[in-house]
Parts: C-alpha cells; structure tokens; sequence
C-alpha cells in the first residue's frame, strides 16, 4: 500500500492528524501537507475538518473502502505466497470469547503450535458479536459463534457443542424440593446429563430463586430467557455480568443460580448442585466463522481440521471428553 494510503487511513482510524502523526512518527504539519497533496490531486476534500473527531466526506468514505480493498488484497496475496512454504511460515488470527479462549481453545492451541511452529498464532478475546464484526471487517481470520444468522453470508462449519446446566448453591431451599433431580458435580464430570434417564426440570420451581445471568447481548442471555419464557416464570435477577465464568464463580459463592456450559465443570464443587433444563436450547451448536470473501490460508484449514478432529473424538470418547482431555 502507497505511503500516502497509510497516512490517510490512520488519520481516518484515529479521527485526528495529531493522535495520527504520533502513531507514524510525523509532525502533524507534514502529516498534513501529505494528505491535502492527495486532496489537491484528487480535487476533493477527504475529511471535514470542521468536525471533531474528523469526519469523512463522501470521497473519502469511497477512497477508505478502496484502501481496505487494497488491504486485503495485499494479506490475501501474502496469504497464498505463504501457503507455498507449506506452513512452514504464515499467521492466524483467532478470536474467541473468554469462555472459549480459557476453556475450550487451550489444548487445541497447544497442539497447533507443537505441530506448525513456524506459524504466527495470536489470539483476540472479545464479546462473540464484535468477533462477528471483527470477522466481517477482515480483523480476525476466524472465530466461533452459536447464533447462525443467514444475512451475513459468512462462512460456517460445524465444529462443537455444549450443554447448557443449571447451576444452584447447595444452601437454597429449592434443592430440598427437588433432590430426585438434583446432579453433583461429580455426575457433571461423569457426563451423566447425556444419559436419556437423567431426569430433567423446567424453571418451573425456580420462581423465587435469585439469578445471576449474563447481560443482554450474549447468546447464553437470550437462551436463559427462552428457559424462563417456556417455564412461564419471570426470573428474579439479583445480578448480570458480562462473562460466563464470573457468573459460575459468583453462583459458587452463594450469590445465586446461574447458567453453565458442562465444560465449565474442571472440578469438584460440593457447594452446588446441578440441574439438566428440560429444554431442546440447552444445547448449543457452535460453528467455526470465516469471511465469505476471504481466501481460506493452509493455517486456517489446518487449524479447522485440528479442531474438527479434537472435539470429534472428545465426543465419541464413550468415558466423556472431559475425562479423556
């Protein structure tokens, strides 16, 4: 990409020639005098500068689409040069909620750098509907989500599931009503909820247990409502966070019950208890996502097929995933 292309797309990104110039190592005068060269040969004003942060006119919005098309061009082109090395080299750029990231990515990660060490692997956290963003904004080579949404067209491979449980402090009175339904941690880790006995509950009983959800936004909010909306129950939030594992950590605490994902369950927690939700939401389908654009790199489909694999045969493991990995 032309110097001047650089310069213009950080002053956009920055909304400003002074925070712009600092990033580059210019003075702002030359950072300007370089910009309004470009200006004065296209005839148009890129920015307003009346406006603070800046903002961009109607050429610049067309001449900043046309630098990210450049861009991507460029990363698409290194891309396949790259390929030619046979990943010997190469990058891959992961994004995954604190969940995934902390929980579900570790041993796949690990075994991704054993096997292509001379690939550049970084890994972005974020909230699953900026990753979507990230994706869609070519930031990230490829994320995970469970809300398939049909108008983006992005790219979507099967790739891994949970079982969303409910989890309660052992302290609170409902459990004493529904001691026949109650699970322990020790049948969560012996993946006792996937057998067709195991009994199940609606939200039903819950009516005045406190919740700790997650905030609006998240997929696991939206499903927790489902639950309560079929239950025909109103929830009695005492608290919402923006994470999975706080909120399970939180509900260790005695805070209230929440909602959690088996593979949360790593040890045994004597304080709770543990409920399969009558419910077809309680299990969620997670895709692999990538650009619908983009050119899928051999670190990409190698890392697809790493995954693929991995959770493939947790699955089929018939002693249960979290005992096998």
């Amino acid at each position: 990409m032309q110097q001047e292309m650089k310069y213009i797309y950080t002053v956009y990104k920055h909304g400003s020639f002074s925070k712009a110039a600092e990033e580059l190592f210019l003075t702002q005068p030359a950072l300007s005098i370089s910009v309004q060269k470009v200006e004065h040969e296209l005839g148009l004003s890129l920015f307003n500068r009346d406006k603070k942060p800046l903002e961009l006119t109607e050429a610049g919005k067309i001449y900043i689409q046309k630098i990210e098309q450049i861009q991507h061009l460029e990363e698409e082109l290194s891309a396949q040069l790259n390929d030619l090395t046979d990943l010997k080299t190469g990058s891959l750029k992961i994004g995954g909620t604190h969940y995934f990231n902390a929980y579900i990515l570790p041993p796949v990660l690990s075994a991704y750098k054993r096997k292509f060490p001379g690939i550049d692997l970084q890994l972005v956290e974020a909230g699953s509907w900026e990753l979507i963003n990230m994706i869609k904004e070519n930031q990230i080579d490829l994320t995970f989500n469970c809300t398939p949404d049909p108008s983006d067209k992005l790219q979507r491979i099967p790739a891994f599931q949970d079982t969303i449980l409910l989890s309660v402090p052992i302290s609170f009175s409902v459990n004493r009503e529904l001691a026949k339904f109650a699970l322990t941690s020790e049948d969560i880790l012996a993946h006792r909820f996937e057998e067709d006995d195991c009994p199940k509950v609606t939200l039903k009983p819950f009516v005045d247990t406190p919740f700790i959800l997650l905030t609006p936004g998240n997929n696991l909010y939206r499903r927790s409502m489902t639950f309560f909306e079929e239950a025909q129950v109103t929830p009695q939030i005492t608290l919402q966070v923006s994470q999975l594992v706080t909120s399970f950590h939180l509900s260790c605490s005695g805070i209230g019950a929440t909602f959690i994902s088996d593979w949360l369950m790593t040890n045994v927690h004597p304080e709770m208890c543990y409920y399969k939700i009558d419910s077809p939401h309680a299990i969620r389908h997670f895709d692999i996502v990538t650009s619908s654009k983009n050119y899928i790199s051999k670190p990409q489909q190698a890392f697809i097929e790493l995954f693929c694999s991995y959770y493939s045969n947790a699955y089929s493991n018939q002693s249960g995933h979290h005992s096998k990995y």
